[in-house]
This record gives structure tokens, sequence and C-alpha cells, in this order.
């Protein structure tokens, strides 16, 4: 299957039908409805519009939809019109309309676009029906390839993520990476000769040996070499069992989407590449499946990783952070001025800061401070914890050198200690704890997988090198 879907929602030619989106803002609501003729204002009063974010008022006479927005347009605005919309017309109907949205300019036309966009979207390939989408008519001063971008990128993480692990392995991931590559002149490298793995990359090899789908390390390179050097490392566990230090059902049934972090590196790579940010771009992810067998690796076991410090395994499933390990040595390598990575690591972060807010840690407080402040704007929420080097007493009391879980409250922050210990003093690095996951299903965000932290990033990464 592709990786990289073409979203439905948009069109370049009108419908048998089209009809008209019109935003009415919260705050100019009163002297709209002051010019609306009686018929209207009766209509207005039946059904409540008050012009409030995401509420419609639908003329179907005049072929005319009112959409409520907020004062200063939110991405999720017309999201959530687009999903008013898929309620009001039925599938049949929807074949033949065309919309168009009126009464925005410059970035707020371009996020009206992007929330679209975004609620056209759902993981239907294991479905028999499908329904129709609102199909959208590209607005005249859009940024057509920065929407499809933002759109397509966090489609395709949706996608990546929501696959079952049946169909989606280590293999598959690496196809993924092959195909983003292809479409952009980009090279990849892949290193899976095992006995290369095991000499090399030591912690990955060892997570990963317990499955047939073999482990891995996907190295992807774009962009110009005399570029800033930017990499991005992603966690890419396809499957996580919890190796023999077995999970429970009620946490291991969602352990498909243990490879969000490599999805959200894949997406924030599409963004980078596709709206030309003038950096040489290197994307790693140590692709494995966590599995129980015979040669699992066991708790009480102790490897030597990439870098040299042996690490003591005191819990087989605190497996991505023994793989990033690996992947970030090897990324800072390269000498990257900016190392960034994304993983589903702790149930830590999530206790503190719930699903939707990832926990962010960086070796530059500064760097940390201007992506949290980016997020605001990017309506992509991320919150900066303390790298609190105290805390490495904890997992410094060890028969090697170091364990990689120490079973204590705290794990998110001992978790990127962890991680710290990898990355070389000279590079500057943001490591992103993110769950990647929809619980519930808003306006644009359906339940499933989910993007958290990407944005914030790109803002951040788009001011720095643009």
């Amino acid at each position: 299957m592709p990786y990289f879907r073409k979203t439905p929602a948009f069109t370049t030619t009108k419908k048998k039908t089209h009809i008209a989106v019109t935003a009415v803002k919260e705050g100019k609501y009163k002297a709209w409805l002051a010019k609306q003729p009686a018929n209207v204002k009766t209509l207005v009063k039946e059904i409540g519009f008050k012009g409030k974010a995401g509420q419609i008022l639908v003329l179907r006479d005049k072929k005319i939809i009112y959409a409520g927005a907020s004062d200063k347009l939110k991405l999720f605005d017309f999201a959530s019109v687009c999903g008013q919309i898929s309620g009001f017309f039925d599938d049949d109907a929807l074949k033949t309309i065309s919309f168009e949205i009126k009464g925005l300019s410059g970035k707020e036309l371009n996020d009206a676009h992007i929330g679209w966009g975004w609620a056209c979207y759902s993981f239907d390939q294991y479905k028999s029906k499908t329904s129709a989408k609102p199909s959208l008519l590209w607005a005249k001063d859009v940024d057509k390839k920065s929407v499809l971008s933002h759109v397509e990128s966090v489609d395709a993480l949706r996608d990546l993520v929501n696959t079952p692990a049946n169909d989606l392995g280590p293999d598959e991931i690496e196809k993924a990476v092959k195909e983003l590559a292809k479409g952009h002149e980009a090279s990849v490298k892949v290193i899976k000769d095992q006995k290369t793995l095991e000499k090399d990359f030591p912690l990955i090899f060892n997570v990963g040996k317990a499955s047939p789908r073999l482990p891995r390390l996907i190295d992807m390179s774009w962009g110009n070499l005399k570029h800033p050097k930017v990499t991005l490392v992603g966690k890419g566990v396809s499957f996580d069992t919890g190796g023999l230090d077995l999970k429970p059902s009620a946490y291991m049934k969602l352990m498909k989407k243990d490879m969000g972090g490599a999805a959200h590196t894949i997406a924030l790579a599409k963004l980078i590449i596709d709206h030309k940010l003038p950096v040489r771009l290197r994307l790693l992810i140590p692709a494995v499946e966590n599995s129980v067998a015979g040669i699992a690796f066991r708790p009480g076991d102790i490897m030597k990783s990439r870098k040299g410090p042996f690490v003591e395994n005191t819990n087989t499933d605190a497996e991505g952070r023994l793989i990033l390990a690996d992947a970030l040595t090897y990324g800072c390598e390269g000498k990257p001025e900016l190392i960034i990575d994304y993983a589903t690591l702790t149930g830590s972060a999530r206790a503190g800061l719930g699903p939707d807010i990832p926990a962010m840690f960086s070796n530059n407080d500064k760097i940390a401070a201007k992506i949290q402040k980016f997020s605001e704007g990017a309506e992509d929420p991320v919150w900066t914890m303390p790298l609190w080097q105290p805390y490495r007493k904890h997992i410094e009391n060890s028969t090697g050198d170091m364990v990689n879980s120490v079973g204590i409250p705290g794990d998110g922050i001992y978790s990127a200690l962890f991680l710290e210990t990898f990355v070389d003093d000279k590079t500057d690095w943001v490591h992103l704890d993110c769950f990647a996951w929809e619980q519930t299903g808003r306006p644009g965000r359906p339940k499933g997988a989910a993007d958290t932290g990407l944005r914030a990033v790109f803002a951040y990464l788009q001011d720095r090198y643009v």
C-alpha cells in the first residue's frame, strides 16, 4: 500500500452544485446579523446560529453556508465546519457538490484549508464501505503546496500509526522512508545485515533479534551538503510486547503505535523537504519489533552500546531508549548542529501531561523555550521538562555503567537522562516523549493516530532556517 496518499479534500473544478462557505467571525456576528433579511434572521433564531466556531447556517436556496469562526481563526475551526457539513449532506449529495471558502485571506485562509483537509481524513483501508468527503475548491490566493504538505504529512503519520502490526513491521517502515525519498531525490541506506548490527549497533540488534522481522537502522539524507546539518531520530518499534517483561493485554493492545516516534520524524522530514528548508537533513529510524522468543534479550543482560557504555537491561519493556541510544550515537557522529528525536517512550510523561502534550527535554534551554513559544502559535502544545542531573545517581546505580530502567516514579526524566548520555556535548539536542494517539476523537482529529509536537518543531525550524 502507498504510505503517502493524496488527500480527498480538495478539487480544482467546480461540481454540479457549488456552495460558498463564508466565514462569520464571532466578534462581527451582530453586525453580520443586522444586515440579513427577515427570513434569515428567523432561521438564525430557530437553529441557534451565533457565529461560534464550528457552527454552520445553510441557505440551500442561495447556495451559501455561513460558518462561525474564532475572531483569530484557529486551525481546527474549519475542521469543525467540514464535519458539520458532512453531517448535513448525505453521501450522494456530497458527490455532486463542491464548496469554496470565502471571507478569509492570508494565513487564515491557509489554516482554514488545512483544517478542512484534516477533517477529510479517514483510515478506511480495512473497511468494505467508505463515505464521501466534502470537496473543497481551492481558493485563488491559498498556498496550495504548503497546505497539501501539512495535510498529507499528518495523514501519512496517521496512516503509519493506524496500520496494524501484521501489515506494518520494520520492512514496511523502511518502504515508507524509501517512498518518501523517491519522491524527493533523497538517498536511503539501510543497515540490516545482522552481523553488522550485532557488532556496530548492539542495542538495536538485541532489542529486535527475537523477531523474525529483522531489526535494522534506516538512514535517509536530503539537501545541500553545505547547509546546516539537522538530524531527526525516530523510535521505530513496530510492535512492543514488552519482551520477556511481558505487557498485560490492556497495555499491549495499542502497541502498534509504538513506532509513533518514527512516524513523526517521517512526517517532519516531509514538511522540511516540501518547504525546501535550507538544511542538510538526515533521518535515522531504528526499526525493530520487540518480541518474545528463546533468543530474546533478558532482564539482567548487560550489553555494550555503540558509544561504549555498558547498559544493564533492567526491563525489556524499556526497549525504546535502547534503540534510540545507538541511533543518537550514530547521528552525532555526523556532527549535526541540531538533533531531534521523537519517541512514544514513557507512561510517566502521559501521567504528568496527559495524551495531548509531549514532554520535551533539551540540553539547550534557549531552543526548548523557543519551541514551546512556537507551539502556542502552532496550536500544538509541548511542555519543557527538566534534565535534572542529580537524578543520574538512579540510572548509574548498576552492575554496568548504567541501567535502562530505574523502576521508581520519574521515568520520563530518567529516560531523557539516559538518552542524553549518547548525545555529543557539542550537539544541540531535543527529545520529545509523545503519545501519538487521540483517545476520543474531535473535529479534524479522529480517534486513533495523532500528531503531537510535530507542528511546533516545524514552526521552530522554519523560523530558524528560513
